[in-house]
């Protein structure tokens, strides 16, 4: 049992740092995409952000739970 609670302490903020890492690169690229499609199409720009906001909500929720079960993760060890 000695072992699970190192291999946890380990990969709780491993995973954590993953999930954030992808979040980044996520957001990254939908709002870059987002800025290049409203400079193509200015007409359609209201529509995009709308589009990009919600995407971006979406990867952000997901980077959350990461950071719940971080925590969740974390509470065994104490």
């Amino acid at each position: 049992m000695e072992h699970f609670g190192s291999m946890l302490a380990l990969a709780a903020p491993l995973g954590l740092g993953l999930a954030a890492v992808g979040s980044a690169y996520g957001i990254g690229r939908a709002v870059g995409s987002a800025m290049e499609a409203m400079g193509r199409q200015p007409e359609a720009a209201g529509k995009i952000q709308v589009a990009m906001i919600i995407g971006a909500a979406f990867i952000e929720a997901l980077t959350i739970y990461a950071l719940i079960a971080f925590f969740m993760a974390m509470g065994k060890l104490g």
